[in-house]
């Protein structure tokens, strides 16, 4: 398995960059983060569809998305193992976890995705979101291999 995440804005140093690397070299799937920068410039209805252009291309083919945002459904980590081991008895190589940017994101890539998800109804920074989805990535691996790291 293949976990790709694509985010608008960059983390680069500090506690949130030490979070993510913290459960990202815990994973035995491979991951992978890409950061794009938002425009500023641009009007937000312009600034979310040049995002939108822009996460998009990053997308490795076949993957299953996953947008995260306000709206999506809540899923326990249980819920969200058993979807995932779904996937990948499917066959499926690779999941692509997508995070907008402080405008949101653009209705295509809602139109696209496989799953919208939201971490609760409680807004969280951008850059902490990266670490915590990481983490429930290595959440369910272990959840999949049976190993007694989740507790319900």
């Amino acid at each position: 398995m293949r976990i790709t995440i694509l985010a608008v804005g960059k983390i680069r140093h500090g506690i949130f960059n030490q979070l993510y690397e913290h459960y990202a070299s815990r994973l035995r799937w491979e991951v992978i983060l890409h950061e794009i920068e938002p425009i500023s410039q641009k009007n937000p209805h312009e600034r979310r569809k040049d995002e939108a252009i822009r996460l998009l291309t990053l997308v490795p083919e076949k993957a299953q998305i996953i947008t995260l945002d306000e709206s999506g459904k809540i899923k326990s980590s249980r819920e969200l193992a058993s979807w995932v081991g779904s996937r990948i008895e499917e066959g499926i190589k690779d999941i692509c976890l997508i995070i907008g940017g402080a405008q949101g994101l653009d209705p295509h890539i809602l139109y696209k995705s496989h799953l919208i998800l939201a971490l609760g109804r409680a807004t969280w920074p951008h850059l902490l979101v990266r670490g915590m989805i990481t983490e429930q990535f290595y959440r369910i691996q272990q959840i999949l291999s049976g190993h007694p790291y989740h507790k319900d």
